[in-house]
Parts: C-alpha cells; structure tokens; sequence
C-alpha cells in the first residue's frame, strides 16, 4: 500500500487548488531550486491521474498535511509531501480505475482503520494519523516535517 506520487515535472501546474495557507507552508524550509507550490499542487493532479486514473475537479482544494525527508544512507532520498483532497470532489466514478496506468496494482479504497491495521512503514503510519486526527476535528497546528536533510534527525512544524 502507497501513496500515488512521484517526482514533478517541468510541466506540472496548477492554479486554484491551493489554499494559501497551505502554499506558504509548502515554501518553508526548502533549498534554494526546489519546486513552487503551484508545481507541486500540478504534481500531485497529475500523478493522481496516471497512478490512479482519477481526476480531482477543477476547484477542490488540496490540504498540505505531512512533509517528510528520507534518512541519509536510504537506497533512494525523497523530500516528500503529502497532501489530502475530499474523494467527493473526484470527477466521474471514485471506483473506476479503468484509466490508470499500470504503475500500481490492485488499486481500491480501503477505510481508514483499515489502513491503519496493516503493517506499513513508520512514515506511513504517522501520516495515516495525522489523517485521522483531522478527520476527527483535531486542529492542525502547522504541518508537521520529519526533516532528515541534515546529520541531526529534526522535527518542526510549518506553520
């Protein structure tokens, strides 16, 4: 189990799914070249479509919920961020993966508590809840950054 993502590309765009509390945010703590918010927010339609074959419309919004920096000596780096959208504002059928590429296999909704159960790597289980005290009204103050970059492990938050 994963999250649909990927690297941006020079084209990625997008305008009006960004909040810009949240575009702020993506613009903290990044090096000098890193992509722009409106590049990432392009990323994530974009990878969201080829991975899953799902299209968010033209207005949803996109929450940045998470940001994390893979450990030096990982077989691949990734300064990841992560982002949550309402299924609701999923253009067309929400189950029809018929337009995905095979990238990912087996694709499906799970429930959340049912995410949460399977044995997923640390990362992933401290996004998942995040998610879920979100979705249980808990505000979120800034968003947390697993920052690795460094040789000291740091946690913040961007807010």
């Amino acid at each position: 189990y994963v999250f649909p993502g990927g690297a941006v590309d020079p084209g990625d765009r997008s305008a009006g799914h960004l909040q810009p509390v949240c575009a702020a945010r993506l613009a903290l703590h990044c090096p000098l070249g890193a992509p722009a918010p409106e590049a990432l927010a392009g990323c994530v339609m974009r990878e969201l479509a080829e991975e899953t074959g799902l299209i968010l419309g033209p207005a949803a919004p996109l929450t940045f919920l998470f940001r994390a920096i893979t450990p030096a000596g990982a077989p691949r780096r990734f300064d990841a961020r992560f982002f949550l959208a309402n299924a609701a504002q999923i253009t067309g059928n929400a189950d029809d993966f018929s337009a995905a590429t095979d990238e990912l296999s087996h694709l499906h909704w799970i429930g959340l508590t049912e995410a949460r159960a399977l044995d997923l790597p640390f990362i992933t289980e401290v996004v998942l809840a995040e998610v879920a005290a979100l979705l249980a009204g808990h505000p979120q103050p800034g968003v947390p950054f697993f920052d690795n970059s460094g040789p000291v492990p740091t946690f913040r938050r961007l807010t």
